[in-house]
């Protein structure tokens, strides 16, 4: 039944999205906001309702009490494909920070461009980093728009641990905002490049935000800590794997495991 579901869904979600992309072409000629509500009305939704129908696959949320007013860094747990498709639904309006490589995708690159996201090229080192902080500036802070930054900069699967980098300090550093740490337990449902998807409820959590002003170091242990412990105990609580920490993934590079064993 999960297979039959799951082959259901993927072919009805890759319908949907191509109808979207080429039904809602007109909305790249209206103001970005305006688009950006017929997006999220329509497709988001859209993907949302096919979820519930064919994968009994709902979600709920924990702490929207948390999200401050005005603009915020949102440091959130990417486990899934499943949350990029719903960050227009959890906070108004955001600034994501995604790979360049995104943006050259045929008529989707278009619609991110519109929406004003932030590009990054991933391994620039201090010059990916110079970029978020640049873009923050520009398309996020004049307008109030949260920005949105997975501080371990891909998707990891329910139950791998990966350290956290750079990136997210330095925003927190360089534009002195509180950052508001997103746990969820969406890989358990939703697998990290697995065909079947499990019917369920997925639970997205709002930390208590971190205020700015904070070291470095101690930023970065109290984000870790905070959404790593929120993060595994959303997991254990629907079955899913505990972390393994000691283990390091395949696609880590030999220089960062080798800063990790010393």
């Amino acid at each position: 039944m999960v297979a039959l579901r799951s082959l259901a869904f993927n072919i009805a979600f890759y319908l949907w999205t191509a109808v979207c992309c080429l039904g809602l072409l007109w909305t790249l000629v209206i103001p970005r906001r305006a688009m950006l509500w017929m997006i999220r009305t329509f497709y988001f939704h859209g993907i949302y309702v096919i979820e519930r129908a064919i994968l009994d696959l709902d979600y709920r949320v924990i702490g929207r009490q948390h999200i401050p007013d005005g603009p915020f860094i949102l440091a959130a747990k990417h486990q899934s494909v499943w949350e990029t498709m719903k960050l227009h639904l959890l906070v108004d309006d955001p600034v994501i920070v995604l790979k360049r490589e995104l943006m050259f995708v045929p008529i989707w690159g278009w619609y991110a461009a519109k929406a004003k996201l932030i590009p990054v090229v991933r391994g620039a080192g201090g010059k990916a980093v110079a970029s978020i902080v640049a873009g923050a500036r520009e398309r996020a802070i004049p307008l109030g728009r949260p920005i949105v930054i997975f501080p371990q900069g891909t998707r990891v699967a329910a139950g791998t641990h990966r350290p956290y980098r750079v990136g997210i300090a330095a925003l927190y550093e360089a534009l002195d905002l509180p950052v508001l740490p997103m746990a969820l337990n969406s890989g358990v449902f939703w697998p990290r490049r697995k065909f079947l998807k499990k019917p369920g409820t997925i639970t997205v959590e709002f930390l208590p935000p971190i205020p700015p002003g904070l070291g470095r170091d101690a930023f970065l242990k109290r984000l870790e800590g905070d959404l790593e412990a929120v993060t595994e105990r959303l997991v254990l609580e629907v079955g899913g794997p505990a972390t393994d920490r000691g283990a390091v993934p395949a696609q880590m590079p030999r220089e960062a495991v080798t800063r990790r064993a010393g």
